[in-house]
């Protein structure tokens, strides 16, 4: 079976058919005839062959953080599902946000000649540069790269640092304090750039109330039970993602305190199912869209796209909901 046969059943050309077959842009109507002829002929890709002429696997790595957060999990689904359309498939690799792992992750890649990396980096220096000079196309997710060349895909973080502590002084409360991730890890510090905002529009408190954490449950347990042990506490506070703020309710309530008494924005919503939801604000991520954004940018690359570096900014939830 050939790709000549593929394309007269579908009745399209057979540059068409290659394309689709190499992940490349085609219309919505060329894809869906070439894979219905495709799958009426039971034509399967000589694989082999393709990596031989291109120089590289149909396999790309997606390099996260930590993948038993909900939040990267659906990150993943977003670009699995973008990946299988376009032919490849993804390799999977956790970093627990240590640079060394991360290097030796992008390493593998490389030995194992996978066509792409998309990577949530583990901070300001990870080792993107031999992706780079092998000329293995790489797109930041989450969390972007100050790199000439590397593409990325974003949320507007400050934005929703600025809304989930607004959310909070609106409701009344009047000393709002922020938990955060690493001071190396962009999130963590757009996040808090937009409380700050918040915090000196109101002009309550100052960065007393500002603690960094690890991303982790732990984490977000020690900050708020630090916090909470100030002369003067705050009474509500954001906090920049959902294994923090799970740390952080535990905290509370040996406290004695519970939302909406103490008030609480989250980043993400919260990963366990034994925490109450009621009364905690929630900034809603598009984590599975941010996924299927970096998979469409990492496939137009391998297909040939070589225009400028992109950086892709999607919005957050604007008025974080607050759970009933």
């Amino acid at each position: 079976m050939t790709i000549y046969q593929v394309a007269a059943r579908a009745g399209v050309s057979p540059a068409t058919v290659s394309r689709v077959m190499n992940g490349a842009r085609v219309s919505a109507e060329s894809e869906r005839l070439v894979r219905a002829a495709a799958a009426e002929l039971a034509f399967t890709p000589n694989r082999t062959a393709r990596r031989l002429r291109r120089n590289h696997s149909e396999v790309i790595a997606l390099i996260i953080p930590d993948i038993e957060n909900p939040f990267f999990t659906a990150l993943a689904r977003g670009v699995e599902n973008r990946a299988s359309a376009g032919g490849y498939s993804v390799v999977l690799c956790n970093t627990d946000d240590d640079p060394a792992r991360e290097s030796t992750y992008i390493g593998i890649a490389l030995a194992e000649h996978m066509a792409g990396v998309i990577l949530a980096p583990a901070g300001d220096a990870s080792d993107v540069g031999r992706l780079v000079a092998y000329g293995r196309p790489v797109v930041a997710v989450d969390r972007s790269l100050a790199r000439p060349g590397v593409d990325a895909v974003t949320v507007d973080n400050r934005a929703g640092g600025q809304s989930a502590a607004e959310s909070l002084f609106a409701a009344g409360y009047t000393r709002v304090a922020c938990i955060t991730g690493p001071s190396t890890v962009e999130t963590a510090q757009l996040r808090v750039e937009g409380w700050r905002q918040a915090r000196d529009r109101h002009g309550t408190g100052g960065d007393e109330l500002l603690r960094y954490a690890d991303y982790r449950v732990d984490g977000g347990r020690a900050a708020m039970a630090d916090l909470l042990a100030l002369g003067e506490p705050p009474d509500a506070a954001v906090v920049a993602n959902n294994l923090m703020a799970a740390g952080a309710l535990d905290a509370l309530r040996d406290a004695g305190l519970t939302p909406p008494g103490f008030g609480l924005a989250v980043f993400g919503d919260l990963p366990f199912a034994s925490f109450t939801r009621q009364g905690i604000r929630v900034v809603d991520l598009p984590a599975r869209e941010l996924g299927e954004a970096a998979a469409d940018l990492l496939l137009g690359r391998i297909a040939g796209d070589d225009g400028p570096a992109r950086t892709v900014v999607l919005r957050t939830d604007r008025s974080p909901r607050e759970k009933k």
